[in-house]
This record gives C-alpha cells, sequence and structure tokens, in this order.
C-alpha cells in the first residue's frame, strides 16, 4: 500500500494482478506458495487451501491495510500475554519472551520493515508467525482467550484513540490560530450576508471567530466519540466470550482504556457502528473545513477581492499563463463529500446486520482509516490559509453600501418611538436616500454578546482550555499505557514519521 499525503491507492499493478486472476485463475508464484510459508498458515487452518480468486475477494485490501494496525496490535497483545500469566494461562517464562519478541515486532513495523502478504491474511497472522518463528510452543499459545474479532478490534480502538488525539490537538491549534485572527481582525468592518445578498455591518473578526466556534462544536462532537471509542473490547472473542478466567478489567488498565466494554456481543455489535459514528464526526469537521473554503473561494474572487491567497498556496494553469488558481480550496470543498462518504459506507454496511460478529465489517475499516488520515491532513492544510491570508481591509471598508445599515436606520426609528413594523416599512422606502453612518460608530453600538462589536473571545477560549484539558489527560494515559508495553522507544503506534505521524 502506498499513501500520498495520508491517502491511501492501491498500486495499479494490484489492481491489474486481481483483473487478471478473475479472468485467468493461475497457481501463486513458487516463492508465496504454502512451503515456502510454512509459518504462514491461516489462523483458521484447517487442512485445505482456499480457492484464490475467493481468498482474493474476501481478503481485500485488509492485508494493506493492516500494515498501519502492526504496532497496536503488538501492543494489544502485550497486555493480552500479561493477563494470561496473571490467570496462571501462560507460563511467566514464556510471557517474558512473547512480550520483547513483540516489542521488537512493533519497532520493525513502524519503521516499515515487515510486509503482510495478501495470502498472510492479516497483521495477526504475521504476528503469530513471527512469534512461532522465533519462540515456537510458546508463539502458539498468544491466541489463547482471544478471536481475530476482539484483536482487530482492540488494535483498531488504539490506532483510532492516538489519530483522535491527533486530529483534537490539530483542530485545537486551528481554532487558537482562527481565534487570534479574529483578535486581530474584530475592527475589520465588512458587510454581512444572508442569502449571499448584502444584509448588514460585520467584521472580518466575526467571521473568522465563527468558524472558530463551529470547529469547536465538531471537536466537543469529536470528544463524545472519542470515548465510545475508549473501551477495552478485549475479552469479547468473536461475541460471546470464552470459558477462560480472562481479566478484562486488568487488559483495559494496561492499555489504558477509560472501561470495559462491558457486553461481549455489543462489542460486536459496535464495531461497525462505533466505526460510523466516528467517522460521521470527522465528517463534521471536514464539512466545516469545506465551507470555509467555499466562502474563500468567493472572498477571493476578483470582482469580490476581501482576501487574497498568497501565490505559494495557489497553483497554475497549463494553458493561461495569468492564472493563479485556488485548488486547494476547491479541494478541500471536494473532501467533506468524500469524507461523508466514508461515513455512509460505513452506515450502510451495518444497517440491517444480524446480531453477533459478520464478515460485512471488514468493510467498515478501510473507510474508517481513509477519514481518520484524510481529516487530519485537512486540519494542517487548513491551518496553512489560515495562517497567511492576506485580507484587503479597504476593499472590505469600500463594500459597505446604504443596504448595510437599512436594519439599522430601522432600529433608529424604533428608538424613536415608532413601532418597528412600521419602522421596517419606512426603512425600506427611505433608506437609499441617506448618508452612510460612521462604520466604527455603528460597530460600537452592537454591544450584545458574540455580536461583530463584541465578540466575546474569552468564551470559545474557555472552550478551548477545557478540551485541551481532556486531550491531554486522554494522551497522558495513553502514552503511559503505550510506553509501559512497548517501551521508551516506541511512544507512538502509527507508522509513519519519526514521531510516528503519518505524513
Amino acid at each position: 500500500m502506498s499513501e500520498i499525503g495520508g491517502w491511501y491507492y492501491e498500486p495499479p499493478e494490484l489492481v491489474h494482478a486481481f483483473r487478471h486472476t478473475h479472468l485467468h485463475p493461475a497457481p501463486l508464484p513458487a516463492s508465496r506458495t504454502r512451503s515456502n510459508l510454512a509459518c504462514m498458515g491461516k489462523l483458521w487452518e484447517k487442512g485445505y487451501d482456499l480457492d484464490e480468486v475467493i481468498e482474493r475477494f474476501t481478503v481485500g485490501r485488509d492485508y494493506l491495510l493492516d500494515r498501519d494496525l502492526l504496532p497496536a496490535d503488538a501492543a494489544a497483545s502485550i497486555a493480552h500475554v500479561r493477563m494470561l500469566a496473571e490467570a496462571k494461562l501462560l507460563a511467566r517464562d514464556d510471557a517474558v519472551a512473547l512480550e520483547n519478541e513483540l516489542r521488537s515486532i512493533a519497532g520493525s513495523a513502524l519503521q516499515g520493515e515487515i510486509d503482510i502478504r495478501r495470502e498472510d491474511e492479516d497483521c495477526h497472522t504475521v504476528v503469530e508467525a513471527r512469534l512461532t518463528d522465533a519462540l515456537g510452543e510458546a508463539g502458539k499459545r498468544v491466541h489463547t482467550g482471544r478471536s481475530r474479532n476482539d484483536q482487530v478490534t482492540a488494535a483498531t480502538r488504539l490506532f483510532t484513540r492516538e489519530s483522535l488525539l491527533d486530529i483534537t490537538d490539530e483542530g485545537l491549534t486551528l481554532v487558537v490560530r482562527l481565534l487570534e485572527r479574529a483578535e486581530e481582525e474584530q475592527q475589520t468592518v465588512m458587510p454581512g450576508r444572508t442569502h449571499m445578498q448584502i444584509a448588514m455591518l460585520s467584521t472580518f473578526g466575526l467571521w473568522l471567530a465563527s468558524w472558530a466556534e463551529q470547529l469547536l462544536d465538531d471537536l466537543e462532537l469529536l470528544e463524545a466519540v472519542a470515548r465510545m471509542n475508549d473501551r477495552n473490547p478485549l475479552g469479547s472473542a468473536a461475541s460471546y466470550g470464552t470459558p477462560l478466567p480472562l481479566d478484562r478489567e486488568l487488559t483495559a488498565r494496561l492499555l489504558g482504556f477509560e472501561s470495559v466494554q462491558n457486553n461481549v456481543l455489543a462489542v460486536q455489535h459496535s464495531r461497525g457502528t462505533l466505526d460510523g459514528r466516528i467517522v460521521s464526526a470527522l465528517a463534521g469537521v471536514a464539512s466545516t473545513l469545506g465551507r470555509i473554503a467555499q466562502d474563500l473561494i468567493l472572498f477571493s474572487l476578483p470582482e469580490i477581492g476581501y482576501v487574497e491567497l498568497p501565490s505559494e498556496l495557489c497553483s497554475g494553469s497549463s494553458i493561461m499563463p495569468q492564472k493563479k488558481n485556488p485548488d486547494v480550496l476547491e479541494l478541500l470543498r471536494a473532501r467533506a463529500a468524500v469524507v461523508e462518504g466514508w461515513a455512509s459506507q460505513c452506515r450502510d454496511v451495518v444497517r440491517g446486520l444480524p446480531s453477533g460478529y459478520n464478515r460485512d465489517l471488514q468493510d467498515t475499516k478501510e473507510p474508517l482509516l481513509r477519514a481518520l488520515a484524510g481529516v487530519q491532513e485537512e486540519l494542517a492544510v487548513a491551518l496553512v490559509l489560515v495562517d497567511r491570508l492576506e485580507p484587503n481591509r479597504d476593499r472590505m471598508r469600500e463594500a459597505l453600501n446604504a443596504e448595510v445599515f437599512a436594519t439599522d436606520y430601522a432600529y433608529e426609528l424604533v428608538r424613536e418611538g415608532v413601532p418597528f413594523r412600521e419602522a421596517y416599512r419606512r426603512a425600506a422606502e427611505e433608506y437609499t436616500a441617506r448618508d452612510l453612518p460612521n462604520p466604527e460608530k455603528a460597530l460600537a453600538e452592537r454591544t450584545g454578546t458574540g455580536t461583530p462589536g463584541n465578540l466575546n473571545l474569552a468564551a470559545p477560549r474557555e472552550r478551548v482550555t477545557s478540551l485541551k484539558e481532556l486531550s491531554r489527560s486522554r494522551r497522558d494515559r495513553h502514552v503511559r499505557a503505550m510506553t509501559s508495553l512497548l517501551g521508551e522507544i516506541v511512544p507512538r503506534i502509527i507508522p509513519g514519521s519519526a514521531s510516528g505521524r503519518r505524513t
């Protein structure tokens, strides 16, 4: 699997190979036959080979996606091993050996040194095969009391927890920058619009702060689904638990989960459902960024010219030499629809499923991982835009006309004792004949909380502080758990850059 800016795509040669085998099924290449993969048998191995066409279809892209989940799977496996040892289901010496080997696997995975092939099916098979190759019988004991169902759910939740922490922190950074710029531009007057037509007096600061508060709403919703995600699924097995004395509370503590997800059948029911809720919350963030982009596309039109995008943020035309195109804004706008599509995919996959595990749930993993990577990238792009945006204050002021102050005139008449409905009628007839009021004076009269003359930026800043504290608390718990399980050299579990963050 390759990545372009965090957006996954499947190399054309894989697509070609998949199509070719449907038309001309053939045996696997000699280098990838069962005899050369003695320790890579499927976890469900029963002595027969799966038809190759069926294998390609059922495995799908899991073997590619799971490369990102390998470190998280290793961490969850260490917690499981420690629990098995405490429950006297695994010898202490075996537990220590397994833990050391799992740490090594996590480190190698973060460096991109472990491959997963289609015949492996998933990361769980590769991890167990490596443990068995290195430790023999001890490696064969690691799956005791687990199903791949609770195993993948645990790994996905750990990966998602770290991703959501990154997204929340980057979202809050964007909110803070929006509020800083709002404070700088709180006296920058401009026309406000409804139905895209001139409405009333506004400021560029009001516009900036409005999106800061909308993003805070989105991030608070994201915090709610992050709490749903922060529950331990291990011990639920394939939906019905096991007859072994598994300590689910212990694995929850070891993995830094806030709580245990109680009902083992509910764990499976939540798998695709929770994916959909997370991606829906991410779609809210993407939608807000898309709407900001739409406004900036309009504001930067030469005929309007309220803002200008620096040249380094614009691409050019291959035929028109004068063009500076706001492609980045157009793609931000489009990605809102893309992320919502992934949310819809998750919701539609689980709609109408019977209880218990169903293989359909495999198809909610990719939209979840795509959305996590995509929205994080969008936030980074939006921060660059907001930071470097150049307002044309003179152009905004020049755009103020009699229409902007028509409602102000109606309220002048109200203060003189004229009933509002009569004042409304008179203002509609007379506003064009009046001299334009002083914009600063009109702005100063808007004293209500959150109005253009009183942005009350302290309120959203308090919300930022509250969300930062929640995020910091969850981050500290996550880092303590991962460090305890994987060691100081693996503080992050998301493959990518040296810091563990995907680029």
